[in-house]
């Protein structure tokens, strides 16, 4: 029997039972295989409902069930660590027909996985705020700064982070408008963080490594620079900076 067909059947409890199975004894294990094969669905869809629990709200339990069923038969684990299951699920539901109406979800969906991302990242300590501080204007804006690896973003066309915290805090009802959102673990959870227009592009400058000058020219003359960085420093985001001696 091939595994992939092996896997297939463990996957989808509509297919067959593969047929030639046997156990240690050389009996017939049809009905072990249909145990096992329960065990294994339960335990993934277990771990995509603990995975996305906003996604399994706005969708309720029984919708999110199904969805989850759907997704493991496309998308089996490749790794033994849980923790990251379900990478593939923002893409997987922009893909899906009848969620077509509620385009938000792959966003709320990429959240969710930063936030698991950013909990599960390296530790790294942050720079004092005093040598920020005493950096000369001019300095600053020449330095790239070194973000912290629990650092995440998601910038979206619709109300991602208000979506996000209506539904863990009971924020107010979201208004359909781009929002983008900033993950930060200052300790040991992670927290996602509403950035003002043109964050997102500031955060992914200072990530690919500019100058925090070169970062603020993509976002315009208007962008409050002190707010970012006062998020980055409370969420001991920033590890390190290089002067551009250039």
């Amino acid at each position: 029997m091939k595994e992939s067909a092996f896997t297939q059947a463990l996957l989808d409890p509509d297919l067959a039972v593969p047929t030639g199975l046997i156990d240690a004894e050389g009996r017939p294990a049809g009905r072990r295989f249909s145990v096992y094969r329960n065990n294994v669905a339960g335990s993934l869809i277990e771990a995509l409902e603990q995975g996305f629990p906003v996604l399994q709200k706005l969708l309720g339990e029984t919708y999110f069930k199904a969805l989850a069923g759907a997704f493991l038969r496309q998308h089996p684990p490749k790794s033994r660590l849980m923790m990251f299951y379900g990478a593939e699920m923002p893409n997987f539901l922009a893909d899906f027909p009848p969620l077509a109406n509620l385009p938000y979800l792959p966003d709320v969906a990429r959240l969710e996985f930063a936030l698991r991302e950013a909990y599960h990242a390296a530790d790294a300590a942050p720079i004092a705020a005093e040598t920020l501080a005493a950096l000369a204007p001019e300095r600053f804006m020449a330095a790239r700064l070194h973000l912290a690896p629990a650092l995440r973003w998601v910038a979206s066309k619709y109300p991602v982070w208000s979506i996000w915290q209506a539904n863990t805090s009971g924020g107010a009802a979201p208004q359909m408008r781009p929002e983008s959102a900033l993950v930060l673990r200052p300790g040991f959870d992670a927290v996602p963080h509403l950035l003002p227009p043109q964050g997102a592009d500031v955060i992914a400058a200072l990530h690919a490594g500019t100058t925090v000058g070169q970062a603020l020219e993509q976002a315009g003359e208007n962008f409050d620079i002190t707010a970012l960085l006062g998020l980055l420093i409370q969420g001991g985001a920033i590890t390190g900076l290089d002067e551009d001696c250039g």
